[in-house]
């Protein structure tokens, strides 16, 4: 339960920071690199002040490497995909075709030696069917899908990778800490080659400060919320209230339809999570 409450807070905070940057980077006052930036800087400095104030709370094994820079590698393409996926789809129709994740992540978790029980993978097959209902009943925007379903796909690679290390070698503070200074190293240098920007500049407005601090905040929350609960049953909480808190903004900042096949979509996912935590 633990795992639950603080995924589902760390959505709340997401969809926040998601929807400014959304609607600021379609309105041109932020670039998509600037996006890419504010989304990790404050939950690097999160956690760098917690190694520092937590004795023990950095640990990073060398052993890990192999795994640590396989997921390096694929969470800066990720990250890349999922901030174009989320400015080209609908914010409900990114959220919904990120479902594709779950039944991966129980093929994965499996594989690691995770047991789940019969009510879990009940859960999960609610989930897949209630996608399927969706595509049959035009419940999705045919903007972004295809990016979006890519960006479910490499999310799979990095959440087992993820998961992995902190079982077997790092600290989630120190696994994070590293993955977040290759991120932002990263949204730094595409900012000054494509578009000359220095992206600290934007730490200086109120806005863009209050999307980053909430993005750091959503990053922390859901980084230990994976210690408590198998890969598969956490991202598939994460992403019910992540299609919950979309389909409410969706429908108020960004106009979107279909509400009320969404809405029932949504009921029956909320049916598949209750299954996932019994």
């Amino acid at each position: 339960m633990i795992g639950i409450f603080l995924i589902a807070a760390a959505e709340i905070f997401a969809e926040a920071s998601t929807s400014v940057g959304k609607y600021e980077v379609e309105k041109k006052r932020e670039s998509l690199y600037a996006w890419g930036f504010l989304s990790a800087f404050w939950a690097l400095i999160f956690l760098v002040l917690i190694a520092i104030f937590k004795e023990g709370s950095f640990v990073f094994t060398l052993s890990s490497l192999p795994t640590f820079i396989s997921r390096a590698v694929v969470e800066i393409v990720l990250t890349f995909i999922s901030l174009h996926a989320v400015l080209t789809a609908d914010r409900s129709t990114f959220s919904f075709l990120r479902i594709v994740t779950i039944p991966l992540l129980l093929i994965v978790d499996t594989a690691l030696g995770y047991r789940l029980s019969f009510e879990q993978y009940a859960g999960i097959g609610v989930l897949v069917v209630t996608l399927i209902f969706l595509l049959m009943n035009h419940g999705l925007s045919a903007k972004g899908k295809f990016i979006s379903l890519i960006s479910a796909v490499l999310a799979t690679a990095t959440i087992s990778l993820y998961k992995f290390d902190i079982t077997h070698y790092n600290s989630v503070v120190a696994e994070q800490l590293l993955m977040y200074i290759i991120l932002l190293v990263s949204f730094i240098i595409a900012a000054k080659w494509y578009s000359k920007e220095n992206v600290f500049k934007y730490l200086l407005h109120p806005i863009f400060l209050g999307q980053s601090l909430f993005a750091g905040i959503a990053g922390l929350l859901a980084s230990f919320a994976y210690l408590f609960a198998p890969a598969s049953v956490i991202s598939t909480a994460r992403r019910a209230f992540e299609i919950l808190i979309s389909i409410i903004s969706g429908r108020t900042f960004f106009h979107e339809k279909h509400l009320f096949v969404k809405i029932v979509s949504f009921i029956f996912i909320f049916i598949g999570t209750i299954l996932l935590i019994i």
